[in-house]
């Protein structure tokens, strides 16, 4: 088992920024590939980024080039730093493990309990 927490969510204006962090506990957290998927309301939850154990990162088109996951294994913890943000990254942030990696949510095996992001204009 994985327990996932995220944390550092809020509200920001848009244009600015927000960093997300993402503490792992259980297994060993440098096995896994970890991403950030998010849900905004009346949305289908969506992939927005991933970084595997060797720091491999891939990146949704909509926040490439404006977000950034890093991962700091001897912490345990993922982060995805969010800049020039839009009211359209309003959503609820989830932290995921996935020992397949991708960018499907059915890959990733264990979630967080999700934070929430409000981006006003």
């Amino acid at each position: 088992q994985v327990q996932l927490v995220e944390s550092g969510g809020g509200l920001v204006q848009a244009g600015g920024p927000l960093r997300l962090s993402c503490a792992a506990s259980g297994r060993p957290f440098s096995s896994y590939t970890m991403g950030w998927f998010r849900q905004a309301p009346g949305k289908e939850r969506e992939f927005v980024a991933a970084i595997s154990w060797s720091g491999q990162s891939y990146y949704a088109d909509s926040v490439k080039g404006r977000f950034t996951i890093s991962r700091d294994n001897a912490k345990n913890t993922v982060y995805l730093q969010m800049n020039s943000l839009k009211p359209e990254d309003t959503a609820v942030y989830y932290c995921a493990a996935s020992l397949a990696g991708g960018t499907s949510e059915v890959l990733y095996d264990y979630w967080g309990q999700g934070t929430q992001v409000t981006v006003s204009s």
